[in-house]
C-alpha cells in the first residue's frame, strides 16, 4: 500500500484518518451501552468484560484483572516505540437527570461505605472507552503506515485516584507477570465542557496535584436545652470552616493557585440533640510540593487551634484519605504532539490551554517507568449547543462534569468522536517519527 507523503517524507496522517476512519456506528451504539449501564469504581466487570471482548474482536492479545478490573490490549507490529494509550472504566455515584432514552437507571452498593446509589457516567468515561476502541480499530487497519507495539489501557478506579497505581502494583510492567512491555511514551485525554471539535493541551503542569483528609473535631455531646452542658462539634466544625477559607485568602501567595474545599460536613442526627463529634472532608489542590505541604500545615494549625480554643476534651483526628498525583506534560512529547494537532485541526488547537485545578491519576502509569507524558483536553459539547449558549451569554448554564446533567454530543447526535481522531493523529506520530 503506499499513501501521499508530505514534504518531510512523513505520511499525512490527516489521509489516513480520512481513508481509514471506520463506521462509526457500532461505536455510537456501544457508547449508549455504556451510558446505560454505568459502573462504580471498584465494580467494573461487566465493563471491562466488554472492552476486552471488542479489543479480541481486533485481534488483540489482551492481560484482565489488573490492579482490579484493569484491562490492556496488545498490538505488536513490528520494530518500534512502545505506545501506551489510556481510557477509564468506573462511573459517579450520581443520579442522571438527562432525560435521554438510555438514561442509567441503575443503582450499585457502593464498597467504599456500603450505602446503595445511583450510578452515572458524568464524567465522559463512556466516550473515552468508546473513542479508544474505535481509534484502536483505526490503528489496525492502518497498520501498514506505522511499526511498534501499541498498548491500549482501561483503567479501572480512576475516581478514587487509585486505579492507575493499583495497576502498577499488580505488576502491570513486568513482563514475567503479564507479558506487557513498559511504554516508551504515555498518552490519553479527557472530554470537558467544551465545543466539540475543540482540542488543547500545553507544556508543564496541566492538571493539580490534590490531596483529601477526613477530620473528626471531637466535643461533648447533650440535650439541645443545656448547651452549657456540651462543647458542641456543630459550632466548631462551623467556626473551623470558615477559618480553613483563610489559607487561601490570606496565606497562599496570589501567584500561586491553591483551592481548599470542605466537601462534606456531618454532626449528629436529631435537631434538639447536641453531638458527640463532628467529621469534616476535605479537599486541596495545588501545583507544587510547597504549595500542598504548606496548605496541609494550615490545616493541621488552623483545626488543632479551633478544637483547643473550642475546650475540645481531646485532640483532633486528621488522616489523609486519598491524592492525585501532579500532571506534568513532558515538554518535548508535548511539542512533538501540538505541532501534530495544529497541522490536522488549525484554528480548534489551542497549545497554551490553561492549567486545570481538576486532577486524574494518569502520572502514576508514566513515573514508574520514567516513561514521558502528554494529556490534553477535547470538546464534548454539541456545537449547536454550545454556540447558542454563547450567543446569549450564558456558557455557564451548559452542565459540565460530575453534574447530573452532562450530557457529550455522542448522546445527542451523530457526531463524530473527537478522541477518535485524536489518538490516531498523535499515536501514529510517535510510532513513526519519536
Amino acid at each position: 500500500m503506499t499513501e501521499p507523503a508530505a514534504p518531510s517524507g512523513k505520511p499525512e496522517i490527516s489521509k489516513l484518518i480520512a481513508q481509514y476512519r471506520p463506521d462509526m456506528s457500532p461505536y455510537e451504539d456501544l457508547y449508549r451501552k455504556l451510558h446505560a449501564n454505568p459502573e462504580l469504581s471498584l465494580q467494573e466487570g461487566t465493563t471491562a468484560a466488554e472492552v476486552a471482548s471488542r479489543l479480541r474482536s481486533l485481534g488483540l492479545e489482551v492481560r484482565m484483572s489488573i490492579g482490579g478490573h484493569g484491562v490492556v490490549g496488545i498490538f505488536r507490529n513490528g520494530i518500534g516505540k512502545t505506545v501506551l494509550l489510556r481510557a477509564e472504566l468506573d462511573a459517579l455515584p450520581v443520579q442522571e437527570q438527562t432525560g435521554l432514552e438510555f438514561a442509567s437507571t441503575k443503582r450499585m452498593v457502593d464498597v467504599a461505605d456500603n450505602v446503595e446509589k445511583p450510578v452515572m457516567h458524568a464524567c465522559g468515561h463512556d466516550l473515552h472507552m468508546s473513542s479508544l476502541l474505535a481509534a484502536s480499530k483505526l490503528l489496525y487497519s492502518c497498520r501498514d503506515f506505522w511499526a511498534g507495539t501499541l498498548l491500549i489501557l482501561f483503567q479501572p478506579n480512576e475516581e478514587h485516584g487509585a486505579g492507575a497505581q493499583a495497576m502498577v502494583d499488580d505488576g502491570l510492567y513486568d513482563e514475567g507477570r503479564h507479558a506487557i512491555p513498559k511504554p516508551d511514551v504515555v498518552l490519553g485525554g479527557h472530554v470537558i465542557s467544551m465545543r466539540s471539535g475543540r482540542v488543547g493541551t500545553r507544556k508543564g503542569p496541566f492538571n493539580s496535584a490534590a490531596n483529601s483528609y477526613k477530620a473528626v473535631l471531637y466535643g461533648r455531646g447533650g440535650h439541645g436545652s443545656r448547651p452549657h452542658m456540651t462543647i458542641d462539634p456543630v459550632v466548631l466544625a462551623c467556626s473551623t470552616v470558615l477559618k480553613l477559607q483563610t489559607i487561601v485568602s490570606r496565606e497562599s501567595d496570589p501567584q500561586e493557585p491553591v483551592v481548599v474545599t470542605v466537601g462534606a460536613l456531618h454532626a449528629g442526627e436529631a435537631e434538639n440533640v447536641i453531638s458527640e463529634e463532628a467529621t469534616l472532608w476535605i479537599n486541596t489542590r495545588a501545583f507544587s510540593i510547597r504549595s500542598r505541604d504548606r496548605t496541609k500545615a494550615a490545616i493541621d494549625r488552623i483545626i488543632n487551634a479551633e478544637c483547643q480554643a473550642a475546650g475540645s476534651p481531646k485532640p483532633p483526628l486528621i488522616e489523609a484519605t486519598g491524592f492525585f498525583p501532579l500532571l506534568y506534560n513532558d515538554e518535548a512529547t508535548t511539542e512533538v504532539v501540538s505541532q501534530a494537532f495544529e497541522a490536522h485541526f488549525g484554528k480548534s488547537f489551542d497549545p497554551n490551554s490553561p492549567a486545570s485545578m481538576g486532577s486524574e491519576d494518569f502520572a502514576n502509569l508514566a513515573d514508574p517507568v520514567s516513561a514521558p507524558g502528554c494529556f490534553w483536553n477535547y470538546g464534548g459539547i454539541d456545537p449547536q449547543l454550545w454556540d447558542d449558549a454563547k450567543e446569549r451569554g450564558k456558557l455557564e448554564e451548559i452542565p459540565g462534569i460530575f453534574t447530573d446533567n452532562f450530557l457529550t454530543c455522542a448522546g445527542v447526535t451523530k457526531a463524530d468522536f473527537p478522541m477518535q481522531a485524536i489518538t490516531i493523529r498523535s499515536s501514529h506520530l510517535f510510532f513513526s517519527h519519536l
